[in-house]
């Protein structure tokens, strides 16, 4: 699931992590994504620590046998920690489907945790070139799920996403216990305060109209074109 931040992405992690026959992969090139870029994320030098920062054994352990009982293997990836000097090769071993989110909520979102960021920050370029890799490589559009449709009728929308994945719909993804999970990454404590919280896809004030202005502004009219061309192949309930 090739997402960008602030996309309500955790929330379907939790969603795919609370069926039985799945096992969920949180965000696992973020240590080499910070490594690489140097960029100044919240507990940084705690990702880098603890998780592997080498892309080629993260993608190898993608790639291995899953645990006896499991299923699916369902990675929450961010779309801009896949760099440009990654090999997309092994791509070809996943199924893809894309998460996206209005540019306004998620700009403001993404504002209050980092501050300043650019357009790449927000993960849409390379949703776009990962989406049109994957068009290109297997000849079919894969499923796309936006945010708000999600929060709006989540059970109409994740029936749509299992079936465009070929996967049986189980209702343990309409909700889950609250608190942390295992699987969560060490940057939970910085950017999961609210989905600890949820037992399921909350809507209230989900994506009300955000005023943007200055940099979030030019970056917004930066990122319509590209959320609105993996939009155009949404779910529809």
């Amino acid at each position: 699931m090739w997402s960008g931040p602030r996309n309500v992405s955790t929330a379907l992690m939790r969603s795919w992590g609370n069926r039985e026959d799945t096992l969920v992969v949180d965000e696992p090139f973020y240590a080499h994504y910070l490594d690489c870029t140097g960029l100044e994320h919240p507990g940084r030098d705690e990702v880098i620590a603890a998780h592997e920062r080498d892309w080629p054994r993260v993608v190898t352990a993608l790639l291995a046998p899953v645990p006896a009982g499991v299923e699916i293997l369902y990675q929450k990836q961010m779309s801009h920690h896949l760099l440009p000097h990654m090999g997309r090769e092994w791509l070809g071993s996943m199924t893809h489907a894309f998460l996206v989110r209005d540019p306004k909520p998620m700009l403001a979102s993404l504002g209050e945790k980092l501050g300043e960021f650019d357009l790449l920050a927000t993960g849409l370029p390379q949703q776009v070139e990962i989406f049109d890799y994957v068009v290109r490589t297997t000849g079919r559009i894969p499923p796309v799920v936006d945010a708000a449709d999600l929060l709006a009728a989540p059970e109409p929308i994740l029936r749509a996403l299992c079936s465009a994945l070929e996967v049986e719909f189980s209702e343990r993804m309409l909700s889950w216990p609250p608190g942390p999970r295992m699987t969560d990454g060490v940057w939970a404590k910085h950017w999961y305060q609210r989905v600890e919280r949820s037992t399921g896809f909350e809507l209230k004030a989900a994506d009300e109209p955000t005023a943007l202005d200055g940099r979030l502004a030019v970056i917004e009219q930066e990122c319509r074109p590209l959320y609105a061309k993996l939009r155009e192949h949404r779910l529809r309930a």
